[in-house]
């Protein structure tokens, strides 16, 4: 039987959490509650999700957990570039951050599309 484990997208979305906490970790101690906290749950958020709608009984019901892991990367997305604008982090992480980011959320809308073609007269 197949779990979340087994999941590129989890796998992937895992590796971008880990990315977070190791990117962030140079943050100044004045962002550890703002951007930080901001980032790191977001991340979090996405492998979560993706873990908790894996483990519903039908596709259909894992759509929504989806969706959520999705609105997690675009929360994300907006996260990086704050620190980008405001200069907090290193440019060259916070760049390569956004790029594991962006397959997450390509990866995301795969196994979306698929369950909502399922789910359509």
């Amino acid at each position: 039987m197949k779990t979340h484990r087994d999941l590129d997208v989890w796998n992937a979305a895992v590796e971008l959490a880990s990315s977070v906490y190791q990117a962030t970790r140079d943050f100044p101690g004045e962002e550890r509650f703002g951007l930080v906290g901001q980032m790191r749950g977001a991340a979090v958020s996405v492998a979560s999700n993706i873990a908790e709608g894996a483990a519903r009984q039908t596709k259909k019901e894992f759509a929504p957990f989806l969706y959520v892991a999705s609105g997690s990367a675009s929360e994300l997305a907006t996260q990086i570039e704050i620190s980008r604008r405001i200069g907090v982090g290193d440019a060259k992480g916070l760049s390569e951050l956004d790029a594991k980011r962006e397959q997450v959320s390509r990866m995301l809308h795969g196994p979306i599309r698929s369950i909502k073609a399922r789910s359509s007269p």
